[in-house]
């Protein structure tokens, strides 16, 4: 088995082994977009303690493409990070393009968009998507779901929840038929579709776990709805996705939602949120959020968290020297404020 559950009270964790190394549960995922963290490096990982990345396929699949990525030897060795590596399917960002700036459509055979970068029109189909993956290398792949706005109508939610099924039995076809001989193959998680209806969650529900995935993600939420709906379906879901397998929300991203979502069996989690608020000086700390770029730190010279084992908050650098390095927009202002922000992320999956 992948994943070995250790304890099931107060909360679930685990450890989960890919052929790059192992990462614990609760795990907190930085989003690497671009395979990258922006202002880190591979080291500061390390430093921090994270261990396992997202990388995106859609982007990536842009630029540099994923020919690039896999005469380089592939993800790991493109990026020069050694550890577990996950890849979405690229399908939220397709998606985007065509609710959000109309440059696509979607049918059943996939959706096509135009990409943001040259206006190029591309087709990612299930098929597609597993090629790609299978190019960049990563470790743990994600099925091409539909993933539909909030609100959405009824109507909708069905049509996307079986789509996201004949998507996922077309993806799980694919990745076997790519990884038959590897003799260490990655592993596909698949993906719980049907919006905020009960009834399709619980449908879908019981179509992907059909499919006998290595794990199961819960899509479709963190788009518009209040955090008591989510938190309503992860309630609905807990009982129903297998025990012995994990459980991934998708795109899920402030430190409440996190706590409130393991306390409801979820191992795995991703956003951009910590990262891209940091570069914004919006900062996590065991005394609540710091405005860091706010005039009351100007001559503050006390350091940001005193509770926080960051470099940030153990290195000497005050509240006063972040703000004038984001203020006059200094890299290491950026630099040290994401490695903050993903410390405290890390410390509260670890720590939990």
């Amino acid at each position: 088995m992948s994943f070995e559950l250790k304890q099931k009270q107060p909360h679930r964790t685990g450890i989960y082994h890919t052929r790059n190394g192992d990462f614990h549960t609760p795990c907190f995922a930085p989003d690497a977009t671009r395979a990258t963290i922006k202002h880190l490096t591979p080291k500061d990982f390390e430093d921090i303690g994270l261990e396992l990345i997202l990388s995106n396929t859609y982007h990536l699949m842009l630029r540099p493409g994923e020919d690039i990525v896999n005469k380089a030897g592939g993800i790991q060795k493109f990026t020069g990070h050694n550890g577990p590596m996950l890849t979405d399917s690229g399908g939220f960002q397709a998606f985007s393009l065509v609710h959000k700036s109309k440059l696509g459509k979607i049918t059943d055979e996939g959706v096509t968009f135009r990409s943001h970068i040259d206006g190029r029109e591309y087709l990612l189909t299930p098929e597609r998507s597993m090629e790609i993956q299978y190019e960049l290398g990563a470790d743990i792949f994600m099925v091409l779901d539909e993933c539909v706005p909030n609100p959405c109508e009824k109507k909708y939610a069905v049509e996307a929840m079986e789509r996201t099924f004949d998507w996922a039995k077309r993806s799980k076809a694919k990745f076997e038929e790519l990884t038959k001989d590897d003799s260490n193959p990655p592993h596909l998680w698949g993906i719980v579709q049907g919006s905020t209806y009960d009834d399709l969650r619980i449908k879908s529900a019981e179509q992907i776990m059909s499919l006998d995935f290595a794990g199961y993600a819960v899509g479709g939420l963190a788009v518009g709805e209040p955090a008591e709906e989510m938190y309503r379906i992860l309630d609905l879901l807990n009982p129903i996705l297998p025990k012995d397998k994990p459980r991934y929300l998708m795109g899920i991203g402030t430190p409440d939602n996190i706590r409130e979502s393991i306390k409801r069996g979820v191992d795995v989690f991703d956003s951009v949120l910590p990262t891209r608020n940091a570069r914004h000086g919006y900062l996590f700390t065991s005394q609540g959020i710091v405005r860091i770029k706010n005039e009351k730190y100007k001559e503050d010279f006390s350091v940001l968290d005193p509770e926080c084992r960051c470099y940030a908050c153990t290195g000497g650098f005050t509240k006063a020297y972040l703000r004038h390095l984001l203020n006059v927009d200094e890299p290491l202002g950026k630099h040290l404020c994401t490695i903050h922000n993903l410390t405290h992320y890390q410390d509260l999956v670890s720590n939990y």
